[in-house]
């Protein structure tokens, strides 16, 4: 298969497992009909820096340049750029574990890692919104790759930073590195904030522009939203199995300021254990094909 045929698949897949190492989720991914996918770079629930293996991420590397697959990489769940004094993980801890990550996928070819917002135990929320970008800039100082953070917008639940499109743009603009920074979003998470209203997403698309927040983008989550909207509850459902529904899900993907963007699916596989069915079904609405072509 050729790099030409593979952009039929239009940068459309799902979170992938490293079992067996970094080409193996390549080609795991491949072989579910993704023409893009995600993957923990290590310990999902460690920030443990992992020596790994650079051949395999090499191997992985010319695997996605030879099929023309993007990738993007997502950061373990205990990161928190947020994170103050107060928290158990000091900073170093987390500025060492991200910029782990950012060694890894880079090494694996991936347009980014994406990082949660995280969320501040003080009083004082500037305080918080001061240690994210301390942690972001730390993490990027003399980082020299190609590979981006991306940070992603959050659901609510837990605290309400991070939900708003205003707040991930100041971020980036006041981080040290802009251009090392892009975003990632996440449907289900901005239907659960009340971000986006599926019924008004001409209004979530004009502000992104005005906000410059589209230019930045690199990644979208697409996942449909077990609660409703507003609920500030981050629980994904399978597309067209929740509350956004696959319509709206279609005309968001399909948006001009989204469309170029890597789609990752971060659902529970179907029936045969893949992705591919909702693979199809996704890069379908980009290509205009049928779903089985």
């Amino acid at each position: 298969m050729t790099a030409e045929k593979a952009l039929t698949r239009e940068g459309v897949g799902a979170h992938v497992s490293t079992r067996g190492g970094y080409a193996a989720a390549a080609r795991r991914a491949w072989e579910s009909g993704a023409g893009a996918y995600q993957y923990f770079p290590k310990n999902p629930r460690s920030l443990r820096p992992k020596a790994f293996d650079s051949a395999d991420a090499a191997r992985c590397a010319v695997y996605g340049l030879d099929k023309g697959i993007q990738s993007i990489a997502h950061t373990p769940y205990p990161t928190n750029p947020a994170a103050g004094p107060a928290d158990s993980v000091p900073r170093p801890v987390m500025t060492a574990s991200i910029r782990n990550d950012l060694e890894i996928a880079e090494a694996c070819g991936s347009a980014g890692i994406v990082v949660h917002f995280g969320h501040f135990k003080g009083n004082d929320p500037l305080q918080g919104y001061q240690n994210i970008i301390q942690c972001i800039n730390e993490s990027l100082d003399g980082w020299r790759g190609r590979c981006r953070l991306l940070l992603e917008n959050q659901a609510g639940q837990g605290g309400t930073e991070g939900a708003m499109l205003e707040e991930l743009v100041k971020v980036r603009e006041l981080c040290r590195y802009p251009e090392k920074v892009g975003f990632c979003f996440d449907t289900c998470h901005a239907y659960a904030s009340g971000l986006w209203n599926p019924e008004r997403t001409g209004e979530l698309l004009e502000k992104g522009d005005r906000l410059g927040y589209w230019s930045g983008l690199a990644a979208v989550h697409l996942n449909d939203s077990v609660y409703g909207f507003g609920s500030r509850r981050d629980r994904h459902a399978r597309i067209g199995e929740g509350q956004i529904g696959a319509e709206a899900l279609r005309g968001f993907l399909t948006s001009p300021p989204v469309v170029g963007a890597i789609a990752v699916l971060e659902t529970e596989p179907g029936p045969d254990g893949t992705h591919r069915q909702e693979i199809g079904l996704v890069r379908s609405w980009r290509t205009g094909d049928s779903p089985h072509d």
